[in-house]
């Protein structure tokens, strides 16, 4: 009986540390992320805009103009009107 007692309390003693060490970790863990967004906050990355004329059939280069079409009225289909074709090529 004294084995199953000693046994037990070693697991709760155990299972108490493991417990105490990974709230440690948490909290330092947070801290550190606080800190870090604090002091040396995230660089802004602009982006250059691009000004790009829509694809009108026959313009694409050496794509066939009912091909274009085809593909500007899918993508039309597909995005509900919202989406514009800017540039095809061939892959």
């Amino acid at each position: 009986m004294e084995n199953i007692e000693t046994g037990l309390l070693l697991m709760v003693v155990g299972m108490t540390t493991v417990f105490a060490i990974l709230l440690i970790v948490i909290y330092l863990g947070k801290g550190l992320i606080t800190l870090v967004n604090k002091y040396a906050p995230e660089e802004v990355i602009v982006k250059k805009q691009v000004t790009t004329q829509p694809v009108a059939a026959g313009q694409s280069g050496n794509i066939p103009g009912k091909t274009t079409a085809a593909i500007v009225a899918a993508v039309s289909m597909v995005t509900g009107g919202q989406g514009k074709v800017t540039k095809i090529e061939k892959l």
